[in-house]
């Protein structure tokens, strides 16, 4: 239906609605699918009228069309089943569940016996899911509030909710218009028509007998034909631009490739209508009330229903698109033209990539095997990782043949993931290689793949199932994804000839990858074992490129014939057309020709000795530079995110910078030397030699080290051999960084109630219970405290607040600015786990959250208890001491499964749903005091009071190593030991009363230690990371709190225990201090601290300063490495000197 037809419907839908046609209006509505009326919808279940309901959804959706529609179809048919047994309506009860419910046995056929189960209870509510069901009226409402989030959610819906913003009698406002019209096309009008029908066109009659005027019908070519698939956006709850492409990312593709090439037999499709950044959050998965029983979540269903309501292109040749795209307000200054600066790299550069965060930081691929980082703004390259096989002895000996004869290994694509924290290099000869990047001048040696026979043509980095993988394609036809671990999750095959590039994309929650071979098929590929979904020929049909524009709306590519013949296109996603064909080429490119795409509006390609620009709405050449010369024929080139810089590969193996005014403003700042006036003569003459190698940093002399006057830690100059003045000449990242630089550094001690802001919650009835155990909670709203005599403390920060002057104020998450309130439900109940019989003493409490905040998961040397955090009730209590619980961690990927240290030290893999226990494991000498999950690298780190970590496998639950933490000199492995896990899931910090440390868990091979000294050296109490990884909190068993640089461990702030604890206190007989510290879950220099005296404070820094101090360019603490070699001066050496 044409889009004028659609909106004809939502005009009569008007009409219908004025004329109190209530019946005809829903009718209406369900027949055409057009517009999903809510407030109808929710009439209809507050009434109990089940049959209209699912009468009125059959009109949009149906129970299998994806895992959201038969969740909103069991919802309905669940409530209409516990409706009949209430009623004590056995007999309507059994027909629900044999002619409703018995469809879903087929996907949970577990799920199915525990419905049946509730025919042979007096009382459904006597199942504990279903403790909390109150009445009808209630429960249907509840159930509203599910269904509305489920019918948001499901893409079926997502044009469907929003009824277009219309006149009032619009309709009525069109057919006069029109009867005006027809008048003033009368040949002899009279000034008051009598206008009787509309059924014919309206003429006046002729005075005095005359032959009345012909009707006037303008032919059919007259009148504007809207193109087909024309955007609703404007009267949608997207945007035009967003709205524009209505149909399945695939769909178009595989329709018109089935007109003219192969096709599989198993098709898909998927919406490709992209969300607006504020709607990304509706596509996250549904959660079911917690009391509830719900329909568990099936992953495939989308996948198996993709294919459903595909729609027919007219042709496949290339057709022209109505311009709807608003146009943004640009100039000619908006493309980075002005070089900034060349670059030598020394070897032929093959490819490049700026790291998505640090948009001056560039990856650079060498035609000799190395892989570079460099800071740009400093000209200074950071790292070089020159090619080697890591584990030569792991590969057969053809194999290593192979990779020493013909020619030399060359990198072939070198990408940044997503997040910025790791490296991927694809390189000409079967390998791939993974580094780790930890954000300091340091690349980390992850992962080694043989991926393909031959050469690895390309790289990406994707996210299926929220998993982080990596995509590579080769010259064996191929195209694999790998996990972080390096296991193989799919083969792609199909291509018949070599794969030369990929494409990795998702729209809405579906994930797919575009692929071209050089003969010039594109295949498309959803992360299954169905086979290619699309089949269809490049333009050029050989060596082809495709990107998506920044924010995913736009598909263009680029290649180039055999015959030297080179094409720019945008592609039309729905119709799996051609949309814009760009001009400016030469006839004959000298080579493939590369280009990229920027700021959602331009593209820039390399060629003719060249770069040339286009805006995406207009084919022909916007503008086109030499970068003052030096370019070869066919330059490589790369933009950075925020598209002010623009790398560019030059002909004597290196590349230039250039940027846009603002880019230059941005360089000049960073490139500032900013700490000359703390850096020695010998220090900035390093600093300022480009590329200058490890050998070159030695000359800074090791037994200067620098100590700042206000620093109560002074430094250790060598550990280990290692000369930990070797990272004095660590740059800044950002203009931020630049600013706070550009002065001598300082540490920031607070030291006074009013250098920064907190807020104190107390329990004068206890304070003898010190709090043992802090958690936000996911939702940043909430602070969860567990005490030494096991009662659970709720404070929240609710939606309106009182201010100290009285007025109300919006708090949508925690704050020190507002005392939170101590939260209970209505019974008064309070959250006490079972300490029968248990020493309080002895006792190690430990609490675990679920991710929706539905649950808490807690013991204290009895049982463990499952509570539900709306109603604080007791739902379960397994694991009966002894042994007794010490440490629980739910499972990342299923909350049924929780990981629980024990006091005996052994490990229980426990399943709630079946009560048992499925794994037990065995590996420490000495109570586990820590579980951490790696979703990464697929693994459970334990840490235990023998100072010892082990290593699990999530999979087989078998243990993979296990090493002893490094202790200082004259100290006993004892003590509590605690981990967690950095945001990257590969770094992990290990936390002892002894000592901070960083380990690379895919290794388990320690990174930093930093030990109490001087002025902080006290015992540790707790530490945690912040919420963005960037920060470590550290509090002391002498007050003392301690706020990191969670990359080099180096001291950037400390917080005296004067600054939030009364002197009265202090000078008591025995001084409170911080137990425990967590982190907010969104602010990242927001801590809350559990105390001693039961008393948790949130704690920030003044909003003046915002944060808490700055890194300090010398290190305050220890750094050690991973080998003794790792100090030698060789820049080569893969394990060198952090800089």
């Amino acid at each position: 239906m044409s889009s004028l037809s659609r909106e004809l419907v939502f005009l009569i839908l008007q009409f219908l609605e004025e004329e109190k046609f209530k019946e005809s209006v829903h009718k209406l509505e369900k027949e055409s699918g057009f517009f999903f009326n809510m407030k109808y919808f929710e009439e209809k279940v507050q009434a109990g009228e089940w049959e209209e309901v699912e009468k009125y959804l059959s009109g949009y959706t149906k129970v299998d069309d994806n895992r959201y529609s038969m969740k909103i179809f069991f919802e309905i048919r669940k409530q209409k089943y516990l409706e009949a047994l209430d009623r004590q309506d056995k007999a309507k009860a059994v027909e629900i569940l044999v002619t409703d419910l018995r469809v879903f046995s087929t996907f949970n056929e577990d799920l199915y016996k525990e419905i049946t189960q509730l025919l042979t209870l007096g009382n459904f509510r006597e199942n504990e899911q279903l403790s909390k069901y109150g009445d009808t009226k209630t429960a249907r409402s509840i159930m509203l509030i599910e269904l509305k989030k489920l019918i948001e959610a499901n893409p079926l819906f997502r044009d469907k909710l929003v009824f277009p913003t219309l006149k009032s009698s619009r309709l009525r406002t069109l057919i006069n218009q029109s009867l005006n019209w027809q008048h003033q096309l009368c040949k002899n009008p009279r000034p008051n028509p009598d206008i009787k029908t509309l059924f014919t066109d309206h003429t006046c009659a002729p005075p005095n007998g005359a032959l009345g005027a012909t009707p006037v019908n303008l032919p059919v070519a007259a009148v504007a034909k809207p193109a087909a698939f024309t955007s609703l956006g404007m009267h949608g709850p997207f945007p035009t631009a967003a709205a524009a492409a209505n149909a399945g990312a695939l769909a178009g593709w595989m329709a018109n490739a089935a007109a003219s090439s192969t096709v599989q037999a198993s098709v898909v499709t998927a919406s490709s209508m992209p969300m607006p950044p504020n709607q990304v959050s509706i596509l996250k998965r549904p959660i079911t009330p917690p009391a509830t029983l719900g329909m568990v979540d099936y992953q495939n269903l989308e996948q198996e229903q993709l294919m459903k309501r595909l729609r027919l292109a007219q042709n496949v040749d290339e057709v022209t698109y109505p311009a709807t795209r608003q146009q943004a307000s640009w100039s000619l200054d908006d493309l980075p033209r002005m070089v900034a600066f060349t670059i030598q790299q020394g070897s032929t550069v093959t490819s490049m990539d700026f790291n998505p965060s640090h948009h001056t930081l560039l990856l650079v691929g060498s035609g000799n095997g190395d892989i570079t980082l460099w800071e740009v703004a400093l000209r200074e390259r950071l790292v070089t990782k020159p090619f080697k096989i890591w584990e030569s002895t792991a590969y057969p000996l053809p194999f290593q043949a192979s990779m020493v004869k013909d020619a030399p290994i060359s990198v072939s694509r070198v990408a940044w993931s997503p997040d910025g924290n790791f490296i991927g290099a694809a390189f000409t000869k079967h390998l791939i290689h993974l580094y780790a990047y930890p954000g300091s001048n340091d690349l980390r040696q992850h992962l080694e793949i043989d991926a393909h026979v031959g050469c690895v043509n390309d790289i990406a980095f994707a996210h299926p199932s929220k998993q982080l993988c990596v995509v590579t394609c080769g010259e064996d036809k191929l195209i694999k994804v790998w996990d972080m671990t390096g296991r193989k999750l799919f083969t792609f095959e199909g291509h018949e000839a070599p794969v030369y590039s990929i494409c990795p994309h998702h729209k809405e929650n579906i994930q797919f990858i575009f692929s071209t071979a050089i003969d010039g098929k594109i295949k498309a590929w959803l992360y299954d074992n169905m086979g290619s979904r699309v089949d269809y020929d490049a333009p050029g049909q050989w060596c082809t490129t495709m990107l998506y524009s920044a924010d995913g709306s736009r598909l263009f590519s680029c290649g180039t014939s055999k015959d030297g013949e080179s094409f720019l296109v945008e592609w039309n996603e729905s119709e799996g057309a051609i949309k814009r064909t760009y001009t400016g080429f030469r006839k004959k490119s000298a080579g493939v020709v590369q280009f990229d795409t920027t700021q959602n509006h331009f593209l820039a390609a390399g060629e003719d000795n060249q770069i040339k620009f286009w805006d995406m709405d207009h084919i022909n050449v916007l503008a086109s530079i030499d970068a003052e010369g030096g370019l070869p024929s066919v330059p490589r080139l790369r933009f950075n995110k925020e598209g002010n810089l623009l790398a560019v590969t030059t002909a004597d193996n290196g590349f230039k910078i250039l940027a846009t005014a603002a880019g230059l403003r941005s360089l000049r700042a960073i490139e500032t030397p900013p700490f000359d006036v703390l850096r020695t003569p010998v220090e900035s003459t390093a600093l300022k030699v480009a590329g200058a190698s490890a050998a070159a940093a030695t000359n800074i002399s090791p037994n200067e080290p620098k100590v700042e006057r206000s620093s109560p830690i002074k430094p250790s100059s060598i550990l280990n051999g290692v000369d930990t003045m070797a990272r004095s000449t660590e740059k800044p990242r950002s203009l931020e960084d630049v600013s706070d630089r550009s002065k001598p550094w300082q540490l920031v001690e607070i030291v006074e109630p009013g250098q920064c802001r907190q807020v104190t919650m107390s329990d004068n009835n206890d304070s003898s219970s010190k709090v043992s155990r802090l958690l936000y909670t996911n939702s940043g709203v909430g602070i969860l405290a567990l005490g030494s005599n096991g009662v659970q403390k709720l404070w929240k920060w609710l939606r309106n607040e009182q201010n100290p002057s009285g007025k109300a104020v919006y708090v949508p998450k925690a704050t020190s600015n507002v005392v939170p309130q101590h939260w209970q439900p209505n019974s008064g109940l309070l959250m006490t786990n079972d300490v029968s019989g248990v020493n309080l003493e002895d006792a190690v409490p430990c609490i675990a959250l679920s991710k929706n905040d539905s649950y808490v998961m807690s013991a204290c040397g009895g049982k463990v208890s499952l509570f539900n955090m709306m109603t604080f009730k007791v739902m379960t209590t397994f694991m009966s001491p002894p042994p007794a619980s010490t440490f629980l961690a739910f499972h990342p990927q299923d909350n049924n499964i929780i990981a629980i240290g024990m006091e005996d030290s052994t490990i229980h893999i426990y399943n709630v749903r079946v009560d048992e226990v499925k794994s037990k494991l065995k590996g420490h000498q000495k109570r586990v005091t820590g579980l951490a999950f790696s979703t990464s690298l697929n693994i459970l780190v334990s840490s235990g009071a023998d100072a010892q970590l082990c290593v699990w496998s999530i999979d087989t639950w078998e243990k993979r190593k296990s090493v002893s933490i490094q202790m200082p000199a004259g100290k006993a492995p004892v003590g509590d030991t605690r981990v967690q896990f950095y945001s990257d899931q590969i770094r992990l910090l290990v936390v002892h009363e002894t000592q901070l440390a960083t380990y690379d868990a895919s290794k388990m091979e320690r990174i930093r230690q930093w030990i109490p000294q001087d002025g902080l050296s006290a015992p540790i109490s707790y530490a945690a990371y912040s919420c963005n990884g960037q920060l470590i909190y550290a509090t002391f068993c002498d007050g003392n709190v301690g706020v990191f640089d969670a990359d080099s461990l180096r001291l950037r702030c400390r917080i005296a225990p004067s600054a939030y604890i009364s002197q009265a206190a202090l000078n008591g007989s025995q001084a409170p201090y911080p137990v425990v510290v967590a982190s907010h879950p969104q602010e990242s220099n927001q801590i809350a601290i559990g105390m001693t005296d039961s008393s948790v404070k949130v704690i920030e820094p003044l909003e003046s300063d915002g944060k808490w101090g700055v890194s300090p360019p010398a290190e305050n603490g220890m750094l050690i490495t991973r080998t003794a070699s790792s100090s030698t001066t060789s820049n080569h050496t893969p394990d060198q000197i952090q800089r």
